[in-house]
Order: structure tokens, then sequence, then C-alpha cells
């Protein structure tokens, strides 16, 4: 099977958000969490499945918002902020609304992937040297990583399926 960059891409985006192929795509790696286990810390430290999920949200919107042309608006100072809930992990709406939005920027982010063309590609990447199409093709890592660590925090807190 041949594929074009952007057929590649839209597999990329399909693996790492809900096509279980290979890896732990983010949806299934997020399916059935609850806010309490959302908001546990995991022993040791290191952030929540709800910080990482904030985390997650903050910069695919921020790449979406590129994609579609529009202005992303100002970046925050520091990547920990990325990672800010304002939560206790009792609001089963908020989490639900979280959950929601990852759904919708991931959808929409596929959409706009899949809208591009082979120009836009190689067209610059926001205020990178590099071209759209290489700036894609590691971002898809992102959510991978991510979910990785959502399935190691669901395994350390026992609600991940054996």
């Amino acid at each position: 099977m041949s594929l074009n960059a952007i057929e590649l891409l839209v597999l990329q985006k399909d693996n790492t958000w809900e096509l279980a192929e290979w890896i732990v795509p983010l949806a299934t790696a997020l399916e059935g969490v609850t806010a309490q286990q959302a908001a546990w810390p995991p022993p040791g430290g290191g952030n929540t499945i709800w910080q990482t999920v904030s985390h997650i949200n903050y910069y695919n919107q921020r790449i979406l918002s590129r994609l579609k042309g529009i202005d992303p608006g100002a970046r925050v100072e520091t990547n920990e902020e990325t990672f800010a809930v304002n939560d206790d992990g009792q609001d089963e709406k908020a989490w639900a609304d979280a959950l929601a939005e990852t759904k919708r920027i991931a959808l929409e982010l596929r959409d706009a992937i899949a809208g591009l063309s082979e120009s836009d590609l190689k067209a610059p990447y926001a205020t990178t040297t590099e071209s759209t199409g290489r700036e894609l093709s590691r971002w898809m890592l992102h959510d991978a990583y991510h979910a990785g660590q959502i399935v190691l925090i669901r395994k350390q807190q026992g609600s991940w399926r054996s």
C-alpha cells in the first residue's frame, strides 16, 4: 500500500487517537476513567491523568488553531503551566467536559490534517524553520507518549484492564 504524506499523517493521527492497531491510542487510554482516577497523584510524584489531558489539550488546540489560520493566542510562559487543573477530582462534569474537549480537538485536528495539501506540508510551520509536515510528523508522537503515561498511571492505580 502506498500512502502520500497527508494520508500517512492522517493514519498516524488515527492511530494516536482511536485506532488501536499497535499502540494504545489516547481515546482507549482514557476510556472509563473517572474524575477521581483522573485526579489521582501517582506514587513518587508526577502529573495526574487530568493534568496530562490539560497539557495535551493546550498544545493540540494551538496546533489546530495554526492549521486553521487562527492566531493561537499568547503562549504560556512555562510548559508546567499547561498541566494546571482547577479541580479536586470530585467533579465528574468538569472531567467529562475535559474529555469532550480532548475528543473535539482530536477530531478537528484530524480533519484539518486531511484537508492539507502537499504545498501546505512544505510551508514553514508558525515561527519555526521547520516545515508544517515535519512538525506534524513529530507531533503525532506527543499524544502517543502521553497515552503511554496514562496507561502506566492507570496500571499503578489498578484501573487499567488486565
